[in-house]
């Protein structure tokens, strides 16, 4: 991977928790629950076309969930900047874990 490439995945990277971080709140709060799925489609489609359809996010190989690390990792750190409680975010995180192992493990048994 490039110096190029790098750069272009970090910043693909870090424009997904800052959409979710800076719009999804405010969407919910205008236009209640519409608004979270309205967020869900516009933050989460905007951002899988500019990563990936643009190229933003550089990967080779196998598929990966580099956009869900992307939101875990920089809405961890967005939360553990502004004083919430690191061990809630940690239990969550390891339970997202385990829930999507678990998916990922009934999906190949079908």
């Amino acid at each position: 991977m490039t110096s190029a490439n790098m750069i272009t995945t970090l910043a693909g990277a870090f424009i997904f928790p800052f959409l979710i971080r800076l719009c999804w709140g405010k969407m919910v709060d205008n236009w209640g629950a519409i608004g979270g799925w309205m967020a869900a489609g516009f933050i989460v489609g905007t951002a899988w076309c500019i990563n990936h359809g643009v190229g933003l996010i550089v990967q080779s190989g196998d598929a990966w969930i580099d956009m869900a690390w992307a939101a875990g990792c920089g809405l961890f750190a967005a939360s553990t900047a502004s004083g919430d409680n690191i061990g809630k975010g940690l239990t969550n995180g390891f339970f997202a874990i385990v829930g999507g192992t678990i998916g990922g493990f009934i999906l190949s048994c079908l």
